[in-house]
């Protein structure tokens, strides 16, 4: 006979209402046991979902950050024991709290303080990102027997923005001469929260051709910036469009509701483009219904389009994670498995491989497209079906994955280069990475379309007329000398004089270096600047993942000094997770702590006397030493193994350089090979941020 639900007992939190993101709180949650108790070696479960970033608790020093600490009512033994995956998803963090040498009878209780600081502890760091329903799930085994029960009424709180620290404001990025535009601009915390609502103001517009942006200035705050790079010129065929194509919700992994996921995408990241991209195994026919449903709703041509689509996330084994967008509503979803929904819920036939998901897909209606990209699992690309998969993911908050751009031009793929967020959190299009296992900024992909509706951007994805970049809007146009964009194929034959591309960037931060690629291989660099023009900064970058899969990252703490000099200033680049932070220890030494997940992190250091002496690096890889005095602007690299872990040192010019570069590249005979050369573009900027055009495929 199964107990009633209010025989399981009850639990109250020490935490209500509103919390700030990332604050510093101590947490209390009473369990008072129901009518059975909990009988000895029996215990309590306490799980949080995956997306959440709360501190991870620790037993062992009460003098440290996130120190938890147990005690029963009656004095019985309580042993703790924390495991990030130890429950069913979502729900998989989880804390145990086990009864030994004793039990509990009804009415008595554990007191669980997460955070306790009675020990000198700043106490638990709150989860970084806004969520209005924070929930604490708690589950007992009463009869020791391993089968757990979740109580009726769990604990609740609101996770609230902090106090505002930086301001960021978005403007078109390709406008008319003389025609108006609006600027819309958030303030966000520390964390990237955004902070109070969202604002627009009416810009004039600008009468002549050019690259602008517009200073912004909030007067409460007092905080500034600039917009991102508005470039004014006429006849061109196509607008440039933002788009993140993939995040998740609370209905899957995600955070909040799909309703504010879509909301979240286009009121307070300002994109244009947008679709969800639930795991499909957690997806019930109903949900995918109702998914439907919203963006049916939110699409509004001219303003913002959505597209419905799932993620097949199917093992890597089985081909690894594919986004499957449809062009409209009415496509059928064929999950990976039933893994985490009842049959009943999911009546659709599953595809149990890749090749089984293409098959069913191939031909259907309304169109499908599919991106491979690298999640959890990634996409096995020696599986791949030409026309249906379309593209592939560059970068996304997981990092920057560019060995899947070597598998795909490797196997003489045509895919489109994009990025997306693939982000948890709730924040499609503005997905900061938090303080968990997520190493970059999440992504975003410019889309080249003739109007701002599902039909003319679905024909630039298909087109491949789409460019990736690490989440600011660069501008970027590659177009060859007879007007061919990118995403083109071009039928060189045997010629023996190969096109010239015009290429124009237009940055967000100073251009470090414009590359142009056949593949993956460099075939020639612009930088706007020459080795001249450096002077006393000297870059210090790291990159790189340990595997493809899952525990990729890679610990760069470390530190760098510099002799019998003086580091005068420093710049950090992508320490987005602020309790990871590069720091001064002394005039000519700093240290920090940091990860990489394959993409880029480092700093930019100032010295006193720029070719004096040595620079000394040490990290977990090894110690290196640079002379200053012979370090130029190519500088010095070492591989350090793993998947393209790597650390180099470079000399810059000085701050503020130049952001417009514009150049014509034609490949030599010998730099191309007989048939597909996919022709392409990656933009490097001072910050750390990238961008990469998808190719021009040269037929040769």
């Amino acid at each position: 006979m199964t107990a009633p639900r209010e025989d399981l007992g009850r639990v109250r939190c020490s935490l209500v209402g509103n919390v700030p993101a990332g604050s510093w709180q101590t947490c209390q949650l009473t369990y008072t046991s129901g009518f059975a108790g909990i009988d000895d070696t029996g215990s309590l479960k306490l799980v949080m979902r995956y997306a959440t970033d709360c501190g991870t608790p620790q037993f062992d020093d009460p003098s440290a950050a996130n120190y938890t600490s147990a005690v029963a009512s009656n004095g019985a033994h309580l042993a703790l024991r924390w495991d990030v995956k130890d429950n069913v998803r979502p729900w998989g963090k989880t804390l145990h709290v086990k009864v030994l040498q004793g039990y509990l009878r009804q009415g008595e209780t554990i007191t669980i303080t997460l955070g306790d600081t009675t020990g000198g502890g700043p106490g638990w760091r709150m989860q970084t990102f806004a969520e209005k329903t924070l929930e604490l799930r708690v589950l007992v085994d009463r009869f020791a027997t391993y089968v757990y029960q979740p109580l009726e009424k769990q604990p609740e709180f609101r996770i609230v923005a902090g106090e505002p620290v930086r301001l960021v404001a978005v403007a078109p990025s390709l406008v008319s001469p003389g025609r108006r535009f609006d600027i819309r601009w958030r303030l966000e915390d520390c964390w990237g929260n955004p902070v109070g609502r969202s604002r627009k103001m009416a810009h004039q517009g600008f009468p002549e051709a050019g690259c602008h942006t517009v200073e912004v200035r909030d007067e409460d705050t007092g905080l500034e910036a600039e917009t991102n790079p508005v470039r004014v010129c006429v006849d061109q065929p196509y607008g440039r469009f933002w788009a993140d194509l993939h995040g998740q919700s609370e209905e899957t992994i995600g955070t909040g509701t799909v309703e504010e996921y879509f909301r979240f995408a286009r009121d307070r990241a300002f994109i244009d483009i947008a679709s969800h991209q639930g795991n499909d195994f957690q997806i019930t026919d109903a949900f995918w219904q109702h998914l439907q449903v919203v963006t049916a709703e939110m699409n509004r041509p001219g303003r913002f389009v959505t597209f419905p689509g799932w993620e097949w996330s199917g093992n890597t084994g089985l081909g690894g994670d594919r986004n499957v967008v449809f062009c409209s509503e009415g496509g059928a979803i064929h999950r990976s498995s039933r893994a985490l929904v009842d049959e009943t819920a999911a009546k659709e036939p599953t595809a149990d491989s890749v090749e089984e998901l293409f098959d069913l897909l191939e031909g259907t209606r309304p169109d499908p497209m599919l991106i491979a990209h690298v999640g959890g699992r990634y996409a096995d690309l020696a599986r791949h079906r030409e026309g249906l998969e379309r593209a592939v993911e560059v970068h996304s908050a997981w990092g920057t994955f560019e060995w899947m751009l070597e598998d795909a031009f490797g196997s003489g793929y045509r895919v489109a280069i994009v990025a997306n967020s693939d982000g948890h959190k709730g924040r499609p299009g503005a997905s900061w990475p938090g303080a968990s296992t997520f190493g970059s900024y999440g992504g975003l992909t410019c889309v080249l379309a003739e109007k701002l509706d599902r039909q003319s951007v679905w024909e630039a994805y298909r087109q491949r007329r789409v460019y990736a970049t690490t989440g600011v809007r660069i501008g970027l146009d590659v177009v060859t000398d007879d007007g061919m964009p990118m995403g083109s194929v071009i039928d060189g034959g045997g010629a023996t004089d190969p096109p010239a591309f015009r290429v124009d960037v237009q940055g967000t931060a100073p251009i470090e270096r414009v590359e142009f690629r056949n593949g993956t291989e460099v075939i020639g660099v612009q930088r706007p600047w020459g080795s001249g023009d450096v002077g006393d900064r000297v870059k210090l970058l790291w990159r790189g993942a340990t595997v493809r899969g899952r525990g990729r990252q890679v610990t760069w703490d470390g530190r760098v000094q510099v002799p019998r000099n003086r580091i005068t200033d420093f710049v950090p680049i992508n320490f987005h997770n602020i309790e990871k932070s590069c720091r001064r220890v002394g005039t000519n030494e700093l240290a920090w702590e940091s990860i990489t997940t394959g993409g880029v992190a480092g700093v930019i250091t100032t010295l006193a006397r720029p070719r004096h002496g040595t620079m000394t690096i040490e990290t977990p890889h090894g110690r290196f030493r640079v002379d200053l005095a012979r370090l130029g602007p190519r500088g010095r690299g070492w591989d350090l193994g793993g998947l393209g872990q790597r650390l180099t040192v470079c000399r810059l010019p000085p701050p503020d350089g130049p952001r417009d570069v514009s150049f014509v590249f034609r490949p030599r005979p010998e730099q191309l090979h007989d048939g597909d050369n996919p022709l392409y573009v990656h933009v490097v900027q001072e910050d750390g941020h990238m961008a990469w055009s998808s190719p021009v495929y040269l037929v040769r």
